[in-house]
């Protein structure tokens, strides 16, 4: 009885090499096709985003010139230009954290660097730029076209952040990664909507109007963002539970 228990315990323990060799076209993650799983596919995405918004939008407010603002201000409010650049600063801020907090090098051999730009990311960052822009810049905005999508995000962007943050103080860390993830694609929400104006006044000639181009960004580009995140999400966890399932298939039942 004991041989036959020692033998079977080798047999479950170490699985066939033919299935081995099955399993590993499942398990990579550089098999064709699959290019736009990769995280560093992403990263240099974002970088590119990142670099795009450092360039587009941040020197204008550092100048301190409220004529170069690309937001109406309401000049009742002598205060609103100082509100609107700190939050351009702490947006920007947010944003080359994310970029920190999504590069696997980074998180895994400098894991002190990667919880502290996470901090920075949500206590110099999102919490701040979403604050301000919900409770500050929305209800002083000239022109109210677009706010409630804003408000939507914004609502969205804090959610998402203090629940990732509360995930890490439990040490429930695949959903402290669910979550941040959801707050950084909040972050990046409203990105899309810069890139396209730049677009179109290259094109000052289409027919398009401004004011339904204004709402349909300040919704569509935090809802992207979400839609993307949430399938990389699910196409992680799938893997992983695909790629469980058949270690489990292949292991030889005792005998």
């Amino acid at each position: 009885m004991t041989q036959n228990a020692e033998r079977s315990h080798v047999e479950l323990t170490e699985p066939p090499s033919t299935a081995v060799a099955q399993q590993a076209p499942v398990t990579s993650p550089d098999r064709p096709g699959s290019w736009w799983r990769q995280r560093y596919f992403w990263l240099v995405l974002l970088l590119g985003i990142v670099v795009f918004n450092l360039i587009y939008a941040l020197p204008r407010y550092l100048s301190l010139d409220p004529s170069q603002s690309r937001s109406g201000l309401d000049p009742s409010v002598p205060a609103h230009f100082g509100l609107l650049v700190a939050h351009v600063v702490t947006g920007n801020v947010a944003m080359v954290t994310v970029l920190l907090q999504l590069w696997p090098w980074l998180r895994r051999n400098h894991p002190g660097v990667h919880r502290n730009s996470g901090r920075v990311y949500i206590l110099a960052g999102a919490l701040p730029a979403a604050g301000l822009g919900l409770f500050a810049l929305i209800p002083l905005r000239p022109d109210q076209t677009g706010s409630v999508g804003l408000g939507a995000m914004g609502v969205l962007w804090i959610v998402t952040t203090i629940v990732g943050w509360r995930m890490a103080i439990r040490h429930r860390y695949a959903e402290h990664q669910r979550w941040m993830l959801y707050s950084f694609a909040l972050a990046l929400g409203t990105t899309w909507g810069r890139i396209i104006v730049v677009v179109l006044t290259a094109f000052p000639n289409l027919p398009v109007n401004f004011s339904v181009l204004v709402e349909v960004n300040n919704w569509l580009g935090w809802m992207v963002n979400l839609l993307i995140a949430h399938l990389w999400v699910e196409s992680r966890a799938s893997r992983s539970s695909k790629a469980g399932g058949q270690v489990v298939t292949y292991v030889s039942p005792a005998r």
